[in-house]
C-alpha cells in the first residue's frame, strides 16, 4: 500500500480528528492501475464522483504485483474502513475472506460474487458484458470494409469470454445483413495470467498479426493492454490495397465521408486503402483515437464498449452513505444502462444515422429477450 494512505490514516485516527464520523472508503485496484484509461480508472472516476458529491473519503491502494492485494485489503479492514471495495475478480479471495472475519464492515468486488452471494455485509457489482459488446460488435460488422475484424482479449478467463463471445455474435449479425457470406472474426488473448491486463507490447503484436490477415477493426477488452492496440492502429493509420491477404478485398468505403487529418493523407492514397479502428473498453476512449486534436477529422476509436463500474462503485458508496448498503448481488446490463456503447463528436460522423436507429432495435430486443446474446464459448 502507498505509505502516505496508511500513514495519513493513522496518523489522523491517531490524533482524534474524529474520522469516525466519516465514511472512508478503501479501493484496491487491479492490475493495470488506476490510470490505465479503462477499468481501473472508470472505477476511480466513480469513487471520486462520490467523494465530490458525497463528502467521503477515499484512499487507494495500487498493488506492485497481484500477490499483493490482499495486503492492501486487510489493512483497510484493520483500521476499520467503512466501505472496501476489490476491483476486479481477483480481489475476490481476499474480499471474501476478509468480510467473513470483519463482519461490521462493508465491502464490495467489482466482477465476482464475494461469499457466493451469501454475506450479509459483502456484494458483487457484475455486469452483462456480453450485451454491451454485442453492440459493438454489431458496429463493427456494419462499417468494416474488408469483412473481416479482430478481437484482442486480455486474460483468457471466462469473463472476457463474454466480451468475446457478445462482440462475435454482433459483428456477424452485422455483416450478414450487408450479404458478407463469409464473415470473420479473428479471436486471440494476451495471456492466462493477470500480467496479460497491462502488456501493451503483446497487444500490439497481436493487432499487428490480425490486421495482417485483414482485420480493419479491432476490439481490445484488455485493460491497460489494449492501449497497445491503439498505439498500433494509429501508428499504420490503414489497411493498403497491395498489403492484403489472399482471398481479403476491400467491400465497401466505410467512412470516407469523414474528412482525413494531413499524416493521413500523405501515408494513406484515399482510392487504394481504409482507414483503421479500435473499438474501446469500459470507459468511454474514444478521445483516444484523435490524432490531431481536432474531432472533426477522422479519429481510429470507432467505438467504445461502456462498462459503467463508474456507476456501479458511486452506487454502491452512496448506498453505505445513505444506509440501504445490500449485501449478495447487483447486476447491470443494458436494461438499466451498465452497458453500452459510445456516441459522441468524436466518432458520430463515422457511425450512419441508419445504423444508429438498427442499434436502438437491437437493444430493445436484447432487453425483451427477443435477442439471446451469448456469453460462453
Amino acid at each position: 500500500m502507498k505509505k502516505l494512505v496508511v500513514l495519513g490514516a493513522a496518523l489522523a485516527t491517531a490524533l482524534g480528528l474524529g474520522l469516525a464520523q466519516e465514511i472512508r472508503v478503501g479501493m484496491a485496484f487491479d492490475a493495470g492501475g488506476k490510470n490505465d484509461r479503462s477499468f481501473n480508472q472508470s472505477t476511480f472516476e466513480g469513487a471520486q464522483r462520490a467523494a465530490k458529491e458525497l463528502g467521503v473519503r477515499i484512499f487507494d491502494f495500487e498493488p506492485g504485483d497481484p500477490g499483493q492485494v490482499g495486503q492492501g485489503i486487510r489493512r483497510f479492514a484493520e483500521e476499520g474502513f467503512d466501505l472496501i471495495v476489490g476491483v476486479g475478480f481477483a480481489n475476490e479471495p481476499s474480499i471474501t475472506k476478509n468480510a467473513q472475519e470483519f463482519k461490521d464492515i462493508r465491502f464490495a468486488v467489482i466482477d465476482s460474487v464475494p461469499c457466493e452471494g451469501k454475506c450479509a455485509n459483502a456484494v458483487g457489482l457484475v455486469f452483462r458484458e456480453h450485451e454491451g459488446s454485442y453492440l459493438v460488435g454489431y458496429i463493427a460488422g456494419r462499417m468494416t470494409n474488408t469483412g473481416v475484424v479482430g478481437f484482442v482479449g486480455g486474460m483468457d478467463i471466462p469473463l472476457i469470454h463474454k466480451f468475446e463471445q457478445g462482440y462475435r455474435a454482433g459483428a456477424i449479425a452485422g455483416m450478414r445483413e450487408r450479404g458478407i457470406s463469409n464473415p470473420r472474426v479473428l479471436i486471440n488473448y494476451v495471456g492466462n495470467t493477470p500480467a496479460a491486463w497491462n502488456d501493451p507490447g503483446k497487444a500490439k503484436e497481436i493487432a499487428t498479426a490480425q490486421a495482417k490477415q485483414g482485420a480493419d477493426i479491432i476490439y481490445a477488452a484488455a485493460g491497460a493492454s489494449g492501449l497497445g492496440v491503439l498505439d498500433y492502429v494509429k501508428q499504420q493509420k490503414c489497411l493498403k490495397q497491395n498489403e492484403l491477404p489472399s482471398g481479403v478485398r476491400f467491400i465497401s468505403n466505410n467512412g470516407s465521408n469523414v474528412p482525413r487529418y494531413a499524416a493521413y493523407n500523405q501515408s494513406c492514397p484515399a482510392a487504394t486503402s481504409r482507414p483503421m479502428f479500435m473499438v474501446g473498453v469500459d470507459a468511454n476512449q474514444n478521445y483516444l483515437g484523435d490524432t490531431d486534436n481536432n474531432p472533426n477529422t477522422l479519429n481510429h476509436v470507432l467505438t467504445s464498449m461502456l462498462k459503467r463500474v463508474d456507476v456501479a462503485t458511486y452506487e454502491v458508496i452512496k448506498s453505505v452513505k445513505d444506509g440501504t448498503f445490500k449485501g449478495g448481488v447487483r447486476e447491470f446490463g443494458l436494461n438499466n444502462n451498465g452497458v453500452g456503447y459510445a456516441l459522441d463528436n468524436y466518432n458520430k460522423a463515422l457511425i450512419p444515422q441508419a445504423v444508429i436507429n438498427r442499434l436502438a432495435v437491437l437493444r430493445s430486443q436484447i432487453v425483451s429477450g427477443a435477442i439471446k446474446v451469448p456469453d460462453k464459448r
